[in-house]
């Protein structure tokens, strides 16, 4: 692609073969992205990066970058969404019909859940998110919530190659923070829930919800659609956004209007729902275990209907629906009970996998878990203090404790899990 970028005091016409933020991975004729980050400025490496065969910066509008004046800068008040749009417009093609979902809690759920649906519809579907992408044929790479603009454009791309026409993605609030999805082209967004995380990035948990509601105010058109979880901490914010940008609103849950849950029962390893739209109620047996896991598949059809379908198909198809891996997945069995791996590591997932599987602990309930390093200090104890009450057994380990003394996060959560048992350094 052509870009007009300024050089030597007047413009000049750029071919570009590529894009990176990544000086180590500049080819010859690629444009550099010197974004500022957390750890390390990316002017320091434009030199690198033009040794390396780039042809121009990209940079913020006071970023100072010590090249020659000859070399071609292109300055943006925000960078990081000059790059996102740069990188689609390289790539181009995309899926026909991409969703995204954000919230604390149950992107991952919702993301699969949705494209399961999409499939049972007849689509060609995918999905992008912390489990990596997965395809129709089960294939799956990658394992990043919301990819790098650059990796996920490519990704898009090839998926449109494949013949994928329907997409759900997860939504980090990194990655809306990041502008990472400015130049997806979405046709839906769909919000879950707003709890305790990501505290080490965002400042304040109103930051947190602004970097959210970014998929709302921002990203959507006019006209598109927003499924909300009605029932989710803060929803009432992210449906007065947008509403404000003119969007229409879907919403689900026990005080949803678009998908009504009217009852949930515990059936086995499953649930009954009785789901009303349009004045029709709608029973069916949902295969998982979790009140939140039925929140999870009505947004998830919630999205199927934004995007086309009708209530009674998207319902139709939640009695197949599969868990997703890690999510209350059963692993195993000893001494008569059940192991379980669940991915939770927030207050507010960690307290709803708990409350799930009391029901099925005919003898103790053991939670087992840690608290990754480098990461949201405040939720330690949180979480230390929400296992002592709900489990009968609390077991404090390491979870990847990366740059930090492993020791020290499990301190921080045995100080609030009175009678817990310590057991680090374990494979």
């Amino acid at each position: 692609m052509r870009l007009s970028i300024p050089a030597d005091g007047r413009r000049t016409e750029i071919e570009i073969a590529g894009v990176t933020s990544d000086s180590r991975a500049v080819r010859p004729g690629y444009l550099f992205a010197a974004l500022p980050g957390s750890k390390a400025d990316g002017a320091r490496f434009a030199a690198d990066a033009l040794a390396k065969g780039a042809v121009a910066i990209l940079a913020g509008a006071e970023a100072h970058i010590d090249v020659p004046p000859s070399v071609p800068i292109l300055r943006d008040p925000d960078p990081r969404r000059r790059l996102a749009l740069i990188a689609a417009d390289l790539h181009q093609l995309q899926p026909s019909t991409i969703v995204a979902v954000t919230g604390t809690s149950g992107k991952t759920s919702v993301a699969d859940f949705t494209r399961q649906i999409f499939a049972a519809l007849g689509h060609k579907a995918a999905s992008i998110g912390t489990i990596g992408v997965v395809k129709p044929d089960g294939a799956v790479y990658g394992s990043l919530t919301t990819p790098d603009p650059v990796e996920l454009m490519a990704s898009l791309a090839e998926l449109a190659r494949e013949g994928i026409t329907h997409l759900a993605m997860e939504a980090s609030s990194h990655g809306l923070d990041q502008r990472r999805l400015d130049g997806v082209r979405l046709a839906a967004g769909a919000f879950t829930n707003l709890g305790h995380d990501h505290l080490d990035y965002h400042p304040t948990t109103g930051h947190y919800l602004a970097a959210k509601v970014r998929l709302f105010d921002t990203l959507l058109a006019p006209g598109q659609c927003a499924v909300v979880n009605a029932d989710g901490a803060r929803a009432g914010d992210v449906i007065d956004a947008a509403r404000r940008r003119g969007l229409s609103v879907l919403t689900t849950g026990e005080t949803g209007e678009t998908l009504k849950l009217a009852f949930l029962a515990r059936d086995g390893f499953g649930q009954k729902l009785d789901v009303v739209s349009k004045g029709r109620t709608h029973a069916l047996r949902l295969p998982l275990l979790g009140s939140y896991q039925a929140s999870n598949a009505l947004v998830a059809a919630g999205l199927a209907i934004a995007t086309g379908a009708r209530a009674e198909e998207a319902l139709a198809s939640l009695p197949q629906l599969k868990g997703v891996k890690g999510r209350l997945e059963i692993v195993g069995e000893a001494r008569g009970g059940i192991i379980i791996i669940d991915y939770a590591h927030k207050p507010d997932a960690l307290a709803a996998a708990l409350d799930a599987l009391r029901p099925f602990a005919s003898g103790r309930l053991v939670s087992i878990f840690g608290c990754g390093g480098d990461r949201d200090r405040l939720k330690r104890p949180i979480m230390g203090r929400i296992s002592a009450e709900k489990a009968d057994l609390t077991i404090v380990t390491d979870d990847n404790p990366r740059t930090e003394a492993a020791a020290d996060i499990r301190q921080a959560i045995l100080a609030a899990a009175p009678g817990a048992r310590e057991i680090g350094d374990r494979e």
